[in-house]
């Protein structure tokens, strides 16, 4: 018996859709920046698969096996969000709009007349 179930079941719910949210954000910004936020996308990918696997826990299903493939999904989606945004780190991300470093600003004559 767990004390408080219907509120970590809500709570879980909620952390689910905040998961849901962030792996959406995730996959509109890869589109803008030709993805290169995996990191993002993997710890959504890890956030939704945590939640799921312990609403399964906590509602009792019958798949108990299958929560716990979840939880391990998750922890390996963490993990390589954790890897890949290393690596990323040595190339940052730019927006769009930012220009490159090597781009002259606009307000600055070029030399091509």
């Amino acid at each position: 018996m767990i004390i408080g179930r219907r509120w970590w079941i809500l709570i879980w719910y909620g952390i689910l859709l905040l998961g849901v949210a962030g792996l959406l954000a995730a996959i509109n910004w890869g589109r803008q920046t030709k993805w290169r936020n995996t990191d993002e996308i993997l710890r959504g990918i890890g956030t939704i698969a945590v939640s799921v696997a312990f609403l399964m826990l906590l509602k009792g299903t019958r798949g108990g096996g299958s929560a716990q493939t979840l939880l391990l999904a998750a922890l390996i989606a963490f993990v390589l969000a954790f890897v890949v945004g290393r690596e990323q780190e040595k190339h940052p991300i730019r927006s769009p709009e930012t220009p490159a470093p090597d781009d002259p600003p606009d307000d600055e004559p070029t030399d091509t007349p």
